[in-house]
C-alpha cells in the first residue's frame, strides 16, 4: 500500500519536491497512462491544501477530452482555445489564473473555482493533455505551484506509455 509521505514544511518548493518524490514512486513500474493519471490526480487533490478539482484532460481529434480526476463532476469536452485549458493548449504554456471569473471565456464546471491553474503535459515536443487545478480561493497559485505541477507533469508523461 502506498502512503503519500508529504510534509508539511510550510515552503513551496519542499512540499512539490516531496510530491515529485511520491509520485515517481507512484508511476515507477506502471506505464498505463489511465492508471498514472488517476493515481496522480488523487496524489494532488489529498496532498495539496486549497483545492476543491485535480485532475487531467488529454488532446484527442482537436480537442480537449476529460480525463482522470478528483472533485465535482465536470466538463468532458473542452474546444483548443477556449477556457484556461483550452487557452493553455493552444498558448502552449502554464496559465495561472489568479480570478477565474475576470478570465474572458472561463468555463464555470464548479461555480465555487475561483482560481486555476493549467500546465500543459509535453510529449516529443507536442502538447497532449493537460494538468488542471481548481480553487475556492481567489490568487490559490502562484510560479512555485506552477512549477511544482510543471516537474509532476514532467515526471507524469515520462512514466507513461501513450
Amino acid at each position: 500500500m502506498f502512503t503519500a509521505t508529504v510534509r508539511d514544511t510550510g515552503s513551496k518548493p519542499e512540499l512539490y519536491a516531496d510530491l515529485a518524490r511520491d509520485l515517481g514512486g507512484l508511476v515507477a513500474g506502471e506505464r498505463d497512462w489511465v492508471a498514472n493519471a488517476a493515481n496522480a490526480a488523487a496524489l494532488i487533490f489529498t496532498t495539496l491544501p486549497g483545492l476543491n478539482w485535480a485532475g487531467f484532460y488529454f488532446v484527442k481529434d482537436g480537442e480537449l477530452v476529460l480525463g482522470p480526476f478528483q472533485g465535482k463532476p465536470a466538463c468532458i469536452r473542452i474546444a483548443i482555445g477556449r477556457g484556461v485549458c483550452g487557452t493553455a493548449v493552444a498558448a502552449a504554456r502554464t496559465q495561472i489564473v489568479a480570478d477565474v471569473h475576470a478570465f474572458p471565456g472561463h468555463i464555470a464546471c464548479d461555480a465555487a473555482s475561483r482560481s486555476e491553474l493549467v500546465v500543459p503535459l509535453w510529449r516529443d515536443g507536442v502538447v497532449i493533455g493537460v494538468i488542471d487545478l481548481d480553487s475556492p480561493l481567489p490568487e490559490r497559485f502562484d510560479d512555485d505551484d506552477a512549477a511544482g505541477i510543471e516537474q509532476l507533469a514532467a515526471i507524469y508523461v515520462a512514466g507513461c506509455d501513450f
